[in-house]
């Protein structure tokens, strides 16, 4: 039994997609976006002249809204004018009456003058009680004000007092500390170079008590040779 033949013909990829021809497009070309329906100038003019057309109607309306509000307001006028009026024609009436009944009665004149006069100066007291009663109140509410800002000042420049004392015995306090370090500090020095200078003078003393002793030591040890010596030389002889 031979063996069976797998192999495939190569296809060349560019040439079957030349085959195949060009792709379908999913979406517009260039073309066709260069292709699209333009306005043309005259319907650009008719959709300027619209836009505007826009603008002048809202300009109308809140001319006609100006105009609504101005009349209002000169109804509005009238009436407060006429009010006014009304009250100084009262006003004149009333003081024409008084003039009337003042030349037909001298006797209900002297009254009503009287009781005007008296009403004057009814209102006029009233006046004048109303003054000082303000400005006892105005004197009132401005020593408070006062006393208010001397309490604040004064407790104010207790605070700045307590403050400032306590920074300063915090101060005196800092400086005691340092003080006492660097004397302990001093003293300490002191008695390191102290100890110092003693080891080292009691070095210095047992350096040449050593050096004596080395030296008294090879001394014996020379002269115990030399004399081993001599006694070797004796008995050979």
């Amino acid at each position: 039994m031979g063996k069976r033949d797998n192999r495939v013909a190569y296809m060349n990829p560019i040439a079957m997609a030349r085959s195949r021809g060009p792709a379908p497009s999913s979406g517009p070309t260039i073309q066709d976006y260069l292709n699209r329906p333009r306005p043309t100038w005259e319907e650009v003019k008719e959709q300027l002249e619209k836009k505007k057309k826009g603008s002048k109607a809202l300009a109308e309306f809140e001319e006609k809204m100006n105009e609504n509000w101005k009349k209002e307001l000169e109804k509005h006028r009238e009436k407060l004018l006429s009010g006014s009026e009304s009250t100084s024609r009262k006003k004149e009436k009333k003081k024409k009456e008084k003039k009337k009944s003042s030349r037909l009665s001298p006797s209900s004149s002297s009254s009503s003058s009287s009781d005007s006069s008296s009403s004057s100066s009814d209102f006029e007291d009233e006046d004048k009680k109303q003054r000082k009663k303000r400005r006892k109140k105005k004197y009132h509410s401005s020593r408070k004000s006062s006393e208010s800002s001397d309490s604040d000042s004064e407790s104010d420049s207790k605070d700045s007092l307590k403050n400032k004392r306590s920074k300063e015995d915090r101060e005196r306090e800092k400086d005691s500390k340092t003080l006492v370090r660097k004397r302990i500090k001093a003293e300490r020095g002191d008695g390191l170079s102290s100890s110092e200078s003693a080891s080292e003078s009691d070095h210095t003393e047992e350096v040449p008590t050593k050096k004596k002793k080395n030296y008294e030591e090879k001394e014996r040890n020379d002269k115990s040779k030399k004399r081993k010596k001599h006694k070797k030389h004796g008995k050979r002889k």
